[in-house]
């Protein structure tokens, strides 16, 4: 049997029905009434590859911009380590690297929901924070439920 915590966390996130009042209470503060997560409510998912180093600042700049917010909780994101591989050619003016080298670049890939209606700020709040002449980005529409 699944703890008062989990059952009330899977409620919160719609997973599964919400018992009583009684388990959407998590210690002493009572957790906010389910969400209808039937639809998607016209959010989009930005995604962002940034240098380790710079994920922070685009992860801020994000967040300023109206990315991130979940119920209650602001600058929410999912964050994932991996290499970013490339070779600028000419015309470039790589911030790492060379012309006509590959380089390998530790790089962070940073998520954040947004309503539909902030997006293209979202997207340009990030570009604007980022340190890369052509930041690998993009941007997908997410589904509810009853849109499954």
């Amino acid at each position: 049997m699944a703890s008062r915590f989990v059952r009330t966390a899977l409620a919160y996130l719609g997973m599964v029905g919400d018992e009583s009042a009684e388990s959407r209470q998590v210690g002493t503060v009572a957790a906010p009434a389910r969400q209808d997560r039937s639809r998607s409510g016209g959010l989009v998912v930005v995604v962002v590859f940034v240098p380790r180093e710079a994920a922070d600042r685009v992860r801020r700049a994000a967040a300023r911009a109206g990315a991130g917010a979940i119920g209650n909780y602001r600058a929410c994101s999912f964050s994932a380590a991996g290499e970013g591989r490339f070779e600028p050619q000419v015309g470039a003016r790589p911030t790492i690297g060379r012309v006509g080298e590959p380089e390998v670049v530790d790089e962070m890939r940073v998520e954040m929901v947004v309503p539909r209606r902030d997006a293209r700020r979202v997207v340009d709040a990030v570009l604007a924070a980022h340190p890369y002449e052509e930041p690998a980005w993009h941007a997908y529409e997410t589904l509810g439920l009853a849109e499954l």
